[in-house]
Formats: C-alpha cells, structure tokens, sequence
C-alpha cells in the first residue's frame, strides 16, 4: 500500500557534464544526443548541461566525456553509486589509465598512492607480458627485460588511438625513447612497456548497466580515413546480449572472442575488488590477440575506459531494441566516416553529419539489427 503521507521524491533529470578541457563540436553533439536517448530510455527529463550555479530541484543523473576522478569531486555532484551517472568514478586519477594494467618492476618501485599490488596479481593471464613504471630507472630496467623476450611497445597511458606509442626492438631504441620523457610527467602519471604483438586483432568487450538494465557485447574496431588521409577509428561492431558477462559466454562464441570476454571479465572483476571508491555503470575494454616476438600466439586486456566512448552509441541502441522486446541477442554498429560525399543506409540513427571545425566534415550514425540478420 501507499503510504499518502510520505514525503514524495522527486524524480532526477539527466544532464551532460563538461568535464573534459578538450571537447571538439561533434563529441559534444553526439553526448547530448545520447544523454537525451539515456533519459528516455529511464522515464526522466533531459535538462542540458550541468551548471554549478543553478539550484537543481531534482535528483541528477549525469552523462560526463571523462571518467570523475577524487571522492570529493564525486560527493560535490552526488554522485554515489553507479545509478548516479553514465560513465565511471575512480578514487585516483592514474586508475582511469591503462598504468594499472600492468605490474610495478620490484615491489619496491616508485608508485602512486593507492597503488593495488593485488590488481596487478589478479590479472595475471589476463594482460599481456609487460610492466609499470613511474620513474627512468625503473623504465630502463624494464625495457631491458622485456627486450630478452622480444621487441616491446613503449605507451604514454595519457594517449588514446594508439598515438605517442613506439615500437622498441633494440636497448639503444630505449634509451633513445627514455630520452623525450618528462620525470615529472612519468612520476605523476607513468609509462607502459609491454610485449609488442604482430598480426593484432582488438577485440571491444564491455557492459552497461542503466535503470536496473544490463547489457554486455564483444565486437572488433574499423578504421577509415580521416579528412588528412590519416587512418583512424571509423567506427565498432558488436554482438550485445540481454543480461551480463556469464549470459553473453553463454552463447556459441568464437574461440577468441570467448577468450577475450572471459579475460575482460577478470579485469573488471579485480577493479571492482582492488580500488576502494571506484564504481562505474559504462564498462569498456580493449583486448588484444596476436604474435609476440617469439611466435607465440597471445592475448591479454590492453586497458579499460570507464566512460562514455565511440561504441556507446551502439550499446545505447540495442538497450533501446531490448526496451522495446528485442530477442536477447542483436548486433549494432557506430560508424563514422569523413566528407561530404558519405551516404548513411536507409534506418540508420544519425548522431551527427555536419562539419567540425577539428575534423572537418564528418558522419557519425548507428544501426541495430537482430543477431545473424544481414544488414
């Protein structure tokens, strides 16, 4: 029964939260749009972006470009648990980086506070050979190691889409690298040296959970090219399924793919377990197969991403399609391309095809399909 005396709760309203320095036009465009299609989705009132100096009468919901880094930033927008936002919230801000991803060179190496020995102990198997590092010493002594087994791949973890990285096959190729490194930069954020693979596939493995919905997908990354000619991400297609990483290995997967759920499903596991304070209701990580240096076949997490990201549009399409009696299976793609002449297929949800004043002219859509269906 209703209890007609208890204070009513006001239901919450979404909004955007520019919480990132740099936000070119067409992220921004595409954010609202899905942020208007996640209030939807949840019965409530989209509101635009988030201001400090308004007196919100609701509840909020947020949708954020960047994963919410400190407690305090957390509390400030009351954000406690993951029903509170689409994206991530982490204590520290390395946890957002690909640095946790691998472990330190001795337990006695330079890290940063809040730094999980036991992250790195649960995920091994999961990763791919290779370590963190906060300081040139521990870099060099690192590189070196890796280097008896084969050429390693040298990472900025504040880069995205492969940029800054270097291929290493040689000590002279290290310490020819270490030289363009900034101590400070190392020491607050840190660097990734880790085994080089050929012949990679990247496999995209994640979960959403939004309005006491869960969805879960693998799929694989397409590349294009951009207006410069410069070869980029062009888009993801995945296979989503309704409920969560057991549901989806479940089904009759690949081998590799199967694989690759099941090591991203370690890694999400030991984040939850390791980082005290994190919490996140968009899960995102990138896993890697291919040929080390000495011809073995591997496979490992390469890092995660605990925000909005190129993919969300297509998780948030087919938890639209399972809103609306789906089967428990449907595939859907993000596609961008770049130039005017770029034509989008009859059905396709189209989140922005305009021009940008960083990219120029480009056009970003989705479609969702049942699983097996051609397109």
């Amino acid at each position: 029964m209703i209890n007609a005396d208890a204070p009513h709760m006001p239901r919450r309203v979404v909004v955007t939260l520019a919480n990132r320095s740099s936000y070119p036009l067409h992220e921004k465009v595409v954010h609202e749009q899905l942020a208007r299609r996640l209030a939807a989705l949840q019965g409530l009132a989209f509101m635009g972006e988030y201001d400090r100096d308004i007196d919100y009468s609701h509840p909020l919901y947020f949708v954020p470009p960047g994963t919410i880094v400190g407690m305090d930033a957390a509390r400030e927008l009351g954000l406690e648990s993951e029903e509170d936002l689409f994206g991530g919230v982490v204590p520290q801000a390395f946890i957002e980086t690909k640095a946790i991803t691998h472990p330190l060179i001795r337990p006695d190496a330079d890290a940063p506070f809040g730094w999980s020995r036991d992250f790195a102990s649960r995920v091994t198997g999961s990763v791919l050979p290779g370590y963190s590092v906060f300081s040139l010493p521990d870099a060099r002594e690192a590189g070196r190691r890796l280097l008896h087994e084969g050429p390693l791949r040298l990472k900025p973890v504040l880069a995205t889409g492969g940029r800054g990285q270097a291929q290493i096959s040689t000590d002279k190729e290290l310490d020819q690298a270490l030289e363009h490194i900034d101590e400070q930069e190392l020491a607050r954020h840190g660097l990734v040296l880790e085994a080089n693979l050929e012949h990679v596939t990247t496999f995209s493995v994640g979960q959403i959970r939004v309005a006491g919905k869960t969805v879960s997908y693998y799929g694989t990354q397409r590349l294009t090219q951009d207006n410069s000619g410069e070869t980029v991400y062009g888009g993801s297609d995945l296979v989503v399924c309704d409920g969560d990483y057991d549901t989806l290995l479940g089904l009759d997967l690949p081998e590799k793919a199967r694989l690759a759920v099941m090591q991203a499903q370690v890694y999400d596991e030991a984040a939850s377990a390791c980082f005290r304070g994190f919490f996140a209701s968009r899960r995102n990580y990138d896993v890697a197969q291919g040929i080390d240096g000495r011809g073995r076949a591997c496979s490992g997490v390469l890092e995660q991403s605990w925000r909005i990201g190129g993919a969300s549009g297509a998780e948030i399409a087919a938890l639209e399609a399972f809103s609306k009696g789906a089967s428990g299976v449907v595939q859907a793609s993000t596609v961008e391309l770049y130039g005017e002449a770029q034509s989008v297929p009859p059905g396709a949800i189209v989140l922005f095809r305009d021009e940008d004043a960083d990219v120029g002219f480009i056009t970003k859509y989705v479609t969702v399909r049942d699983h097996g269906n051609p397109q």
